[in-house]
Order: C-alpha cells, then structure tokens, then sequence
C-alpha cells in the first residue's frame, strides 16, 4: 500500500465499526455528522473536542518515545497544537516544512506536551483561500482498507446519477404525496450532505422528514417480504383438519383443569384456521405460565383426530423433554403415541422412533432441530408446532414445514412464545403470521414477590433459603457469567453448588448445567420435580421448560448482567402453586442507570407486555427477538419505537401494493434487506 493511503486510512478509518452489508452506495448511511464549517481558534479549543483548525507548521521532528513517532507543531496566533503521526512517510515528513499552512480536523486532547491531535485529517492550503464545507460532513461505518474520502467521493457519484435518474424512487408518486414524504432524491441530499444550521441534535433524534422518509421505505421493504411471504406459502393448499374421531374434544374433557377464556378464545382460532384449506400461519404469544402449551396439545389432537401427524420443534433439548412427558401423559390414556427425537439420544433408541414416526406408529414427534434434519421423514405430517418462535430463524420454520409436504399440500404451522411482544414489533416482525394473545392467567396463581439486594447481603439470602427448605418448599439458585461461555457458567454454577453445599448441610441440593450428559440433567431435574432435591443450583438452561408447583423462591446471581425478556422468563419458573413465591435479585455494586432501570422494572411489575414493552426501549428489537429472526435486528435507519407511529401506514401502503404493484418488493427488499430478503427461501 502506498504511504499517502497508509496515512489517509490512519487518519480517516471510523474504528470498531462494520459496515453492513448495502451494495448501493446511496443506502449506505452516514453514522453520525460533523461541523466542518467554521475554523475553531487554536486558542479556545479543549480537550475531547473535536474541531477544524487552521495554522502555520512551526517546527517537524520525527521523536522516539514509546514509538517512533512524527511530531507537527501548528500554530495560529491564538496558540498551538501538536500533530502526532505514528504512520508517515519521509515524503510526508518532506511536506511539513517551517511556514506551510494547513487545514486539520481532528480531535484535540491532552498529550505529554499540552494539546495534540492524533491522525487528523489535513491538507495543505495556497496562496488563494479556500472555502470552508456549506454543508455537515458525513461519517460513514467502514469496512477495512476504505476511507472516508473514497467513501464520499462514491456517494456523491451515485447521487449525481440519482438526479440523472429518479425513477430509482420506488414509492408510487401518490404514496408519496399522500403521506407529504419527501422524494427519495430529497431524502438522500439531505442525510448525505445536511445544510448548515441542521441540529446535529436533530439528526441524532432521526425525526427529520428526510429520515423519516427513509425509515418508512425500509420498514415497507420489510413488511412487503414477509407479507409475500405469507402470500406465497398460502398459495399452497393444506389439507383442512376437522378431527373426525373426536378427539379433541376427548383430549379437553380429560384435562383435570378447564381452559381460561383466552385459551378457549386462542383455541377457537386455531381450530377454525385448521378446518381450512390453507395452511395455518398463527403465533400464539402469551406470557410465562398462561397454559400455550395445552393449546397446541389441543391443535396436534386434531391432527390426529383427522388420522394426520403433528411435529412440536422445540429450542432445547430440556424443554423437548418437559414437552414430550407432558404430550405422553395426557395423549398415552387416549391411545395415542408420542415420540421424543433429540440429538443425543442413543443410536438404537433414535433409530426405532425414526422408523416409528416414518409408518405413522408414532402420531406425535417432539424434539429439537433433528426433527427437520435428513433422514427424518413422516407418514403424514399435517401440522408443525414451533415454541419459542424467537430462538429459530424463519428458514428453520420452514424447514420443518417442507418435511410435511405431500404434492401440493404443505402442513399448518403453529408458533408460540413466551416472550410477549409489544403490538408495534409483533405488526412488523411478524407480518407474515396471525398472531393470537393468550392474556389471562391460570386461576391459583399467587402474584411472585421480586426484591432486588446486593451481593453483600448473600448470607441473608443463603438464611432465607434455608428456612424455605426447612418448610418444606423448594428453590433454584440460578448462575450466570458475562462472558457467555458455557464452560464457564458450568464452572461457576459447580463452585456455588459446593458454596451452598458447605453453608446448608441439611439441604439436598441438586445441579443442572448445559454441559452436563442429558441423562444427568434429566436424572437432577426429575429429582427435583418429585421432591428429592430441595435446592436447584442451575446455569439459564432452567429458563424455559420446568414446571415445578413446589418451587416458591428464585434467587438469580449477577441480575444486572441480564436482560429483562430473559429474567422474567427465569423468574416464570416459580409461581406456578398456589403459595407466595419470592424471586431475589443479587447485583454487584455499583448498578449502572440501565441496570438500575431493567431491575426496578422487574420489581415493580410481572405483566410480561410492560417488560416486553421496557425491553424493546433499553435494548432494541435485535436483542428482544433474537438476532438470527428476519432482518430487524439491523435496521438502518428505522427505530421501532421512534417510527411507531409509522407501522398502520407501512401496513397500509404494503397491502395495497401487494394487490396492485407487487414489482416493488424486490428492488425494494433487495436495496434495504440483500439477502435476508429471502426469507421463505429454505436451503
């Protein structure tokens, strides 16, 4: 590489920023401005601002300290400034000769000899003035070996050719109009090149009609894929499922509990969606406990009742497991057999229950992803249960839908989660399905008390267990670590179960880690189901599937780590008897302003919806719906909760072209999404 583009990438590179993936230059958007317009005295600048300067080069020595280094003294009359070069050339050096005047911009901060900038961005002025920028200067996130020049220089060439060009606006011109958007053409000038006198402020808030013209052609790109999507599989017929045996009914009747009004309303529309000859498409949402589960039961009777299969496709082996024994103790009294499929399962045993489900013996497959792997085949799959939606991409959906296809027919496909979604991303990230709310309650269920105490207080707590032991109930100790590593969660959840071992003799206490043997995980969870363990030390693998009625107190380490989505699903696991139940947050000091917020949040409520909701604000849709679910996770410019406002009309505007202009969606999804466009694809 030649000196004079090792020193640009040196002073220009945006650092720890990866640029998406836009292979048009015009939607590849500046990630923050800069106020390049007016010369800032050397005199009045201050450490950490970030300014245009102009001076006179005093003196150039190259100085060795920590490293070589090539040292520019400037100065304007007001005072001076130190350039640092750490990647120079002796050409460069040669440039810097006593009396040359430059231009710099930079960042000023405190070095070893009073203010410096490091790598700034200069050039060399002549005899004639040069004007200052009319406009901001845009920052644009680079991938490695570009520079913010060669990135300017492309956009603007791309923007001379939009002018030249403006049938590249895809929105209809009425659209347009009736919703007193600017043009595309309007819209990009002014993110790219913002005049003199725009708040930076205001750019940052993203509420300029400018902007918000681009969120709403981004958040269409979205809605008009997965709306496309649900087209597309719709225009496959299914077979309409309407349980000539009865056994539906029979499987309700022998329920020792009756449903609630939501699961009887949810259920309604389900059962109405299957007796169609369309295939089903609906999310059933709902919050910790509310009984989803019994409702897909219900579902897969149907199936069987039309003499069909069904497949419940869970996200981890353990909750496959809860899911199958509770499948086989309400299906088995009614003559109907349920299969687990999982990974680890022995080779023997995974091979019977393949050629069981194959001949149709087996009416009920549950597992985890094996169940849409090669090798895995159906007598007659006529519906697809997905629980915990957020944890698969919608390819592996799909993926176990094709697995039912017999000719033309593909199978229903029912959705559930437990992570409630507030409407506004459940309208955009779920375009593509029917969503069902299951919000009510089972009867009997005490409201969970949460309390929030630092990690000082531990031997309270370790008391506090230990007289709920002694009463006769029973507890979870939940670990968790930073950094994310099984490995190391395994290890912290083994020293604490020791801890605790040491601090409660009398107390039978049991562990449950993700790298533990299924069989040992099974055998401690069993254990603890029936009574035999008092205490459960457990890594997060407890977040989703146990439901053990005797467990009354949660305590959850290093609370602050976590996110709100996920400690309400934790806390989900006790409350589910009819005694008081206690969830206690333990947090190193000091809390930061999120983590004091996401915990008070928690302590103040248990409605999933307004946690769900809170998430969304402190942590974005990316991390409440789970990276690998659609494109959300990487919105450019459309935010959520700013642009909610926006969604009835994208809905709106989506439908309509749909109908009527369905050449849209693909430049559109290409040009905002590349390939995550492809959603229904399934490879």
């Amino acid at each position: 590489r030649s000196p004079r583009a090792r020193r640009l990438t040196a002073a220009e590179a945006t650092p720890a920023v990866t640029a998406p993936a836009v292979t048009d230059p015009l939607f590849l958007l500046p990630s923050r401005y800069e106020d390049r317009t007016r010369i800032t005295p050397i005199g009045a600048l201050t450490s950490g601002t970030r300014a245009v300067i102009e001076g006179e080069v005093m003196v150039a020595d190259v100085v060795f300290r920590r490293r070589r280094a090539l040292l520019v003294r400037v100065s304007d009359g007001s005072g001076f400034i130190n350039l640092r070069f750490f990647y120079f050339s002796r050409a460069q050096q040669d440039g810097f000769a006593r009396g040359t005047m430059l231009r710099c911009v930079g960042e000023a901060r405190r070095g070893p000899q009073g203010l410096e900038m490091v790598h700034p961005e200069y050039r060399r002025l002549g005899a004639t003035p040069e004007k200052l920028d009319d406009r901001l200067t845009p920052i644009y996130p680079l991938t490695e070996g570009e520079t913010q020049g060669r990135v300017r220089m492309t956009v603007n060439k791309a923007l001379a050719r939009l002018a030249a060009n403006p049938a590249q606006d895809l929105l209809p011109a009425e659209v347009v109009q009736r919703l007193h958007l600017p043009t595309l053409r309007e819209a990009l000038e002014f993110v790219h090149h913002p005049p003199v006198g725009t708040s930076l402020a205001t750019l940052a808030d993203g509420h300029h009609p400018a902007q918000r013209r681009l969120a709403f052609e981004e958040l269409l790109a979205h809605q008009l894929s997965l709306q496309q999507l649900k087209q597309r599989v719709q225009r496959e017929p299914a077979e309409p499922l309407r349980d000539a045996a009865g056994l539906a009914p029979r499987f309700l009747a022998a329920l020792p509990f009756t449903l609630t009004g939501a699961q009887r309303r949810v259920l309604d529309e389900v059962q109405r969606d299957l007796a169609r000859d369309l295939p089903m498409m609906r999310l059933v949402q709902g919050d910790v406990g509310c009984g989803k589960t019994v409702v897909a039961a219900a579902a897969a009777a149907m199936a069987v009742g039309s003499g069909r299969q069904a497949a419940l496709m869970a996200p981890t082996e353990l909750l496959a497991e809860q899911h199958w024994r509770s499948f086989d103790a309400w299906f088995r009294p009614l003559g109907i057999t349920v299969a687990l499929l999982s990974g680890s399962q022995p080779a023997r045993t995974r091979r019977s229950a393949l050629e069981a489900v194959a001949s149709g013996e087996v009416q009920i497959a549950v597992g985890t992803h094996a169940l849409f792997q090669d090798g895995v085949a159906f007598r007659h799959l006529a519906l697809s249960i997905v629980d915990e939606q957020h944890r698969f991409g919608v390819q592996q959906r799909l993926s176990l839908s094709e697995k039912g296809r017999r000719g033309a027919h593909v199978p229903h496909q029912l959705i559930m989660t437990a992570t409630p979604i507030p409407r506004t991303l459940a309208m955009t990230a779920y375009a593509d399905l029917d969503v069902s709310v299951i919000d009510e309650l089972p009867p009997g269920r005490t409201p969970i008390r949460t309390l929030m105490l630092p990690e000082r207080r531990r031997a309270d707590v370790v008391a506090r267990i230990h007289a709920n032991c002694r009463e006769g109930r029973q507890a979870y100790w939940v670990c968790t670590l930073i950094e994310g590593s099984e490995e190391l969660d395994a290890q912290a959840a083994e020293e604490t179960a020791q801890q605790l071992a040491a601090a409660l003799p009398e107390i039978r206490i049991g562990l449950v880690h993700g790298r533990m043997p299924p069989r040992a995980k099974e055998k401690a969870m069993h254990e603890f189901k029936d009574g035999r363990i008092q205490l459960l030390v457990a890594t997060t693998v407890i977040e989703v599937g146990v439901d053990v009625p005797n467990a009354s107190l949660m305590v959850i380490e290093n609370a602050e780590r976590m996110g709100l989505a996920q400690l309400h699903q934790l806390r989900g696991r006790v409350g589910r008897g009819s005694q008081a139940s206690f969830c206690t947050l333990l947090f190193h000091e000091p809390l930061s302003r999120l983590a004091q917020e996401r915990l008070d949040t928690l302590c103040n409520t248990t409605d999933g919806f307004v946690i769900a909701q809170k998430d969304l604000e402190l942590r974005g849709p990316g991390e409440l719906l789970g990276t690998r679910q659609t494109g959300l996770a990487e919105l450019r410019v459309a935010d959520l909760i700013r642009d909610a406002d926006l969604l009835p009309k994208v809905r709106e505007v989506a439908e309509n072209l749909l109908r009527h202009d369905d050449g849209i969606v693909a430049p559109l999804a290409a040009r905002w999404i590349g390939g995550a466009g492809q959603y229904g694809r399934v490879g």
